[in-house]
């Protein structure tokens, strides 16, 4: 029989970030305690930046994204806001957006699966993602559920489930 496999992935849906954007433009533009503020949100690159007159609406901006993005279905862990810069009279925040696992939080992950024991599940680092072998599906779905329970400083998600 042959192995089966699945590969563990830090990635979020470009579009469903993009949706949440534009939910929180219009948000901002109709709450009144935005009015007046020159709170706006945009994509500058692969980057958002966040802008307001003040560093207490910059931080409710970006409070509103988040709650857009959950709703949306994409993980806080993906999105990395900087602290709020002073620029001229205008703060700014940039958020980043992280996308693929990193080398060392693939060697964590690998890790916590060795140090569980299972024997026939093997892995192996591919670029940013992580490929989980083994012969019995039932091993795999421990790992699944082993990787979803540990609290992680990062987003894991499933793929190539064969």
């Amino acid at each position: 029989m042959a192995d089966s496999s699945f590969d563990i992935v830090s990635t979020f849906e470009k579009m469903e970030v993009d949706n949440a954007l534009n939910q929180a433009v219009r948000e901002i533009g109709t709450r009144f305690d935005f009015k007046n503020t020159g709170a706006k949100i945009d994509w500058s690159g692969e980057k958002i930046e966040i802008e307001a007159e003040s560093e207490d609406r910059a931080k409710a901006v970006l409070d509103v994204f988040k709650e857009k993005l959950v709703k949306r279905g994409v993980s806080l862990k993906c999105l990395d806001p900087g602290e709020p810069q002073l620029s001229g009279k205008i703060y700014k925040i940039s958020c980043a957006l992280k996308e693929g696992l990193s080398q060392e939080n693939a060697k964590k992950v690998a890790k916590l699966i060795r140090d569980e024991g299972l024997k026939t599940v093997k892995t192996q680092i591919q670029g940013d993602e992580l490929r989980v072998t083994s012969k019995s599906r039932d091993d795999l779905q421990e790992v699944i559920a082993l990787v979803k329970g540990h609290e992680w400083d990062f987003a894991v998600q499933f793929t190539n489930y064969r």
